[in-house]
């Protein structure tokens, strides 16, 4: 099992904009992971206090497959001058890959988070 860490950012608290990123970023952590829903042990999304809309969940619950896979949200810590509108994910799935070859996906402003990663 491995952990797959991921971030976006949204620009309005607005529910589709939520739904949109973390659908958004589950996708494209899926697609360059070579996961399957099945592959997923659990997902935990983590919002920031500024998003209240909508939680990320009831949006990646609407991928396909994504019915059977435990998701869970909570709040980000409030930390003074902290990226503002994000979204963080931790996926934890089997895979054979190594942790070196793991792809954690920081898309929108939350690229700034993790610059050692492209």
């Amino acid at each position: 099992m491995r952990g797959v860490r991921g971030a976006i950012t949204v620009e309005q608290n607005e529910k589709e904009a939520i739904w949109q990123a973390a659908k958004a970023m589950m996708q494209e952590l899926i697609e360059r992971n070579e996961l399957a829903p099945e592959d997923i042990g659990a997902v935990i999304f983590s919002m920031t206090e500024d998003l209240t809309a909508a939680f990320p969940t009831a949006g990646v619950r609407q991928l396909p497959g994504f019915d059977l896979v435990p998701l869970f949200d909570a709040r980000q810590c409030a930390i003074e001058g902290s990226l503002e509108k994000c979204i963080r994910v931790l996926v934890l799935a089997d895979t054979g890959k190594a942790q070196r070859d793991i792809h954690h996906i920081y898309m929108g402003k939350a690229v700034a988070l993790r610059p050692d990663i492209r």
